[in-house]
């Protein structure tokens, strides 16, 4: 007995810890998500069937329209705000008053990355617990998240904040060109930002995730001067610059290794209009992800010393960067919700990964950077495929994302 008692008493307390471990589940909010699982398929369906390119100013319309009345029917006051560049697509906006002291806002995009007509090779198809449609995961998943748990709050009576905004931008896809700087600045009013872009599913992910942490964009141009002349009969009287832009781009393509916090390639080039002659005009672009906000800075003075070695004589190559939507790097306070999210995601027992940091750039670079409000991504359904074919959500998280956002929007209500 005295052996046994000891090991007893052990067995008994990590018993205990184990059962004190997650809070209990939420079971209204988790029977309120059940119930609007159907619903937010649905949504899902009729969302995937409006096609909203970037471009697609017919199709954002469309979407932005289904939006709006949809979060007129959840009670919010609604406006419609113009992009500043690109296509000319509405944001939209949905506020809604609360009794609370907290402002909180939530953030999708309505465009996608496919072109008009995708649906006839691309259709809204279910297979198990998959659902295939172009854009149904980036970020229509996002968007449905949004409303089916401002739904289930609004049938729970939940108005502990002050404000809770909304905004669904047309533009995220080519960078927010035209939103970028109203999203940043509405960001910049309220407490707290949760951005709805998906999460990687199960498998090839082996959780679903918080995300902390994104990289910034610009866009790098190239361009190389040249001399033209005849290529048959006085090539030497020329200057290719289609040899020298090749040269370049040689030794400047691992240029960005060699300084933390970037990242450069090189994916798009235009050079020569006919056959016969000696290009005198040569240009490439280039794809460039930043950590840091120095990075710019130091990839443009490495790139201009670079480029001052010439293989081709009396060519002239000049490097511009400009810069695009800004790095997310969420700090302690996001890193302190998401982890509140990790207990949440607990009381379902199911485990939620937080990722410091991802390669695609989203919305939430533009809201993190007055740093006023507290920022965390990835709010958006499990899904895998996006940007490629057969993109897809995985119904299974449905419910889990549900239970998620609006349980993280009562728990940050309650702050004071």
């Amino acid at each position: 007995m005295k052996s046994r008692l000891p090991q007893a008493l052990a067995l008994l307390l990590i018993g205990l810890g184990s059962a004190t471990a997650h809070a209990a589940v939420d079971e209204k909010i988790k029977a309120a998500a059940e119930q609007e699982k159907a619903p937010l398929i649905e949504t899902l369906h009729d969302m995937v069937l409006i096609e909203s390119g970037s471009g697609d100013v017919e199709g954002l319309k469309q979407m932005a329209d289904f939006t709006e009345a949809r979060l007129r029917a959840l009670g919010a006051d609604t406006r419609r705000q113009k992009t500043t560049a690109g296509a000319g697509a509405d944001i939209v906006v949905g506020t809604f008053t609360g009794i609370g002291t907290r402002k909180l806002m939530l953030i999708a995009h309505l465009d996608t990355v496919y072109q008009r007509g995708i649906l006839s090779s691309q259709p809204y198809h279910v297979d198990g617990a998959k659902i295939f449609g172009p854009g149904i995961a980036d970020d229509k998943g996002g968007i449905a998240v949004i409303m089916h748990a401002l739904k289930i709050l609004k049938d729970a009576g939940w108005r502990d904040y002050a404000t809770l905004t909304v905004s669904f931008n047309p533009d995220e896809e080519v960078g927010s060109i035209g939103s970028g700087e109203f999203i940043s600045e509405l960001a910049g009013q309220h407490d707290v930002v949760l951005s709805c872009e998906p999460t990687l599913s199960s498998p090839p992910a082996q959780n679903e995730s918080l995300l902390l942490g994104a990289s910034g964009t610009a866009t790098g141009t190239m361009k190389v001067k040249g001399r033209a002349a005849h290529a048959g009969a006085a090539p030497d009287r020329g200057r290719n610059a289609l040899i020298e832009l090749s040269h370049q781009l040689l030794q400047t393509r691992d240029l960005a290794k060699s300084i933390p916090g970037t990242q450069l390639n090189w994916t798009t080039s235009k050079v020569g209009t006919v056959r016969n002659q000696i290009p005198e005009d040569a240009e490439a672009g280039a794809d460039i992800r930043i950590t840091v906000p120095d990075g710019l800075a130091r990839l443009q003075a490495a790139l201009d010393e670079t480029i001052k070695t010439k293989l081709v004589p009396d060519t002239e190559t000049t490097v511009t960067i400009v810069p695009g939507r800004p790095p997310f790097v969420a700090g302690e306070r996001g890193r302190a919700l998401a982890k509140e999210g990790q207990t949440i995601y607990a009381e379902l027992g199911r485990k939620l990964h937080i990722a410091e940091m991802a390669g695609g750039a989203t919305d939430a670079g533009y809201a993190n950077r007055s740093g006023k409000a507290v920022v965390v991504e990835s709010f958006g359904l499990a899904g895998f495929g996006y940007h490629a074919r057969d993109e897809f959500i995985d119904t299974d998280s449905i419910v889990p994302r549900l239970y998620l956002m609006t349980r993280v929007l009562i728990e940050e209500g309650r702050k004071r």
